[in-house]
């Protein structure tokens, strides 16, 4: 049941499981044939203004710790979709967790918060 983290772009290998998308704003100009996830759950990625906040696009940047704090504030309000990604982890489903190609940085990105905070479920919820 491993969890695994990619951009959305970087090559697809045969262990990756459910590819999942969890960016607020669709990839733009890829066509729906040449999408690379198998699905897109937007709600998973951070909000619109938590995006801006971060890039400062709307006053000065947040530092990463705020943005940590923020996002984590934010997905586990998604309890549904949390739940339903635990369920697949729990039956031994990979999940690859997608973000954007122009994510370079894994430490930085949300998309390896949630995979920790997944973690943390599956370990709690094991003991």
């Amino acid at each position: 049941m491993p969890i695994r983290t990619k951009r959305w772009n970087d090559p697809v290998e045969a262990d990756d499981g459910f590819r999942l998308l969890i960016t607020r704003y669709r990839p733009r100009g890829v066509a729906r044939k040449k999408e690379t996830w198998d699905e897109w759950w937007p709600e998973l990625g951070p909000s619109r203004e938590l995006h801006a906040a971060y890039w400062g696009k709307i006053g000065p940047p947040i530092p990463w710790a705020e943005y940590r704090r923020r996002y984590l504030a934010e997905v586990r309000q998604q309890k549904e979709l949390l739940a339903c990604l635990l369920q697949r982890l729990r039956q031994g489903e990979t999940i690859t967790l997608l973000c954007s190609s122009a994510c370079v940085e894994e430490k930085r990105c949300h998309r390896s918060l949630l995979k920790k905070l997944l973690e943390e479920k599956l370990r709690h919820s094991a003991g």
